[in-house]
């Protein structure tokens, strides 16, 4: 398998450091607020990933961390807390908007067919293993006291900069964004390990520490969550290109600071969902989530399938325009499947194989699940019986997880199995046509309307399914 390695910048023949066993960390959500579809997209490709490790027998180990503490409004250190300003907003606990918000985002993942990691450790369950470590860099002198807080010394190291051919300069305060003058650090580029009552008098989570009561600084914690479950050496880290700089870095920087010598071997970065008018984001436009595209009646899995359409390392620009294609394209793809003999059960066992290694050559190539796609259709169009074609389809979909045959079988056993009464069926006919009006404050009051009445409206791939409520 070739991936893309952020770190040489890259395609490298993917060789983990034990043979057959694959250790994975991917960063976790920040749980102050919904997972917006941009941050799902990272997820989705991360999915495709462990899961086509897993079909290409290798025994893989996830861990996740859930951000709930210490990760500010900017990435540089600076802002407010994102989790206390997340509090403030609903008038909630820290520990409330965290449980809230974990449970969704894993809510949005089940909806999305992305596979729960079997490591999942919030930050705020690992404060000794933080005051450890960052006690570990302090004698190793990477890290210094200053004004209360406890900072990494970016001048200690070799080379800082490990992603990007950035230059000091483009630090400086007031050229880049975003970026504010902490005059506690020595150098531009350090960062903060753990944040004393000198930053928040209000900062509801605080813990005792050798430096003062406080809290962990973003950066630390992934380090120390991966080396707690993983150990000193972390095969493949993934994310989103915007935690390569800084958090990525700074996991760098401090990981091999510590353990003194390479830490992780591979970075895998998924690129932005765009939007028309650029980066998506929380504060920008429309706040785009999963459950707002139920709302105006897309299927999670349209999202997932829309998303395969593309490689991960190119910008996917999100519009509702683009989404409804989509749409088309996986009806007609699960149409295609539900016209197949399902009572065959033949297996021709050289045009499998013959068919399976398009589709593993196309996700060994830097998992290019557009042309992992493209095999699916390469099967059905292909001269070989109805069993090796649905065999084959099952077979892929443990990486794509389309839910394609199970929503073929749904097509082929039709839609609605009771008579609709004349007046529900206008309903459903204007409330239709509202969809393809793109009017859906509209389809959402007829949606109410047809609730009322006592039926159950299901948005399906192959449609819109109605069933009485009782």
């Amino acid at each position: 398998m070739q991936l893309y390695n952020s770190l040489t910048r890259k395609k490298d023949e993917f060789i983990p450091r034990e043979a057959g066993k694959v250790s994975m960390y991917t960063c976790g959500p920040t749980v102050y607020h919904y997972a917006h579809i941009g941050n799902l997209r990272s997820y989705i490709m991360e999915d495709v990933l462990e899961k086509y490790m897993v079909y290409s027998g290798l025994d893989v180990t996830r861990v996740m961390n859930i951000t709930d503490v210490g990760h500010l409004t900017s990435d540089g250190d600076t802002g407010d807390d994102k989790m206390l300003k997340g509090a403030k907003r609903e008038n909630k606990t820290v520990l409330e908007i965290a449980k809230f918000y974990t449970d969704a985002f894993f809510e949005d993942c089940r909806k999305l067919n992305i596979k729960k990691p079997e490591i999942v450790e919030p930050a705020t369950g690992c404060i000794d293993d933080f005051i450890k470590v960052i006690e570990g860099l302090l004698e190793k002198g990477f890290a210094y006291i200053a004004g209360g807080n406890v900072y990494f010394d970016t001048s200690k190291l070799q080379q800082y900069y490990v992603f990007n051919d950035f230059k000091e300069e483009d630090l400086a305060v007031g050229v880049r964004e975003g970026v504010e003058e902490d005059t506690n650090k020595r150098n531009k580029a350090d960062f903060v390990l753990w944040f004393t009552k000198s930053k928040f008098d209000d900062q509801e989570l605080k813990w005792n520490s050798p430096w003062g009561i406080g809290y962990p600084g973003w950066h630390i914690e992934c380090s120390c969550i991966s080396m707690k479950h993983l150990g000193e050496y972390l095969d493949i880290h993934c994310g989103g290109i915007d935690n390569a700089f800084p958090h990525h870095t700074n996991e760098i920087a401090q990981s091999e600071a510590y353990i003194g010598h390479k830490w992780c071997n591979y970075w895998f970065h998924v690129l932005h969902l765009n939007t028309s008018g650029g980066k998506m984001s929380k504060s920008k436009g429309e706040f785009l989530t999963v459950s707002l595209l139920e709302s105006k009646g897309y299927d999670p899995i349209v999202y997932r399938f829309f998303c395969l359409l593309s490689h991960y390392r190119k910008s996917l620009v999100f519009s509702y325009e683009n989404l409804d294609n989509a749409v088309v394209s996986y009806d007609k793809l699960v149409a295609r499947i539900a016209a197949l003999d399902f009572n065959d059960k033949n297996i021709d066992n050289a045009a499998f194989a013959e068919l399976k290694s398009k589709f593993t050559e196309a996700l060994d190539n830097d998992i290019n699940t557009s042309l992992a796609i493209t095999a699916v259709y390469d099967v059905l169009k292909a001269k070989t019986n109805d069993g090796t074609k649905l065999a084959l389809i099952a077979d892929f979909d443990k990486v794509l997880s389309l839910d394609l045959i199970s929503h073929a079988q749904k097509a082929k056993s039709g839609k609605n199995e009771f008579e609709i009464p004349a007046e529900i069926a206008a309903l459903l006919e204007e409330r239709a046509q509202a969809r393809k009006n793109k009017d859906f404050a509209k389809a959402d009051e007829l949606r109410d309307k047809i609730t009322q009445a006592g039926y159950i409206i299901e948005e399906t791939r192959q449609g819109t399914i109605i069933k009485p409520a009782n």
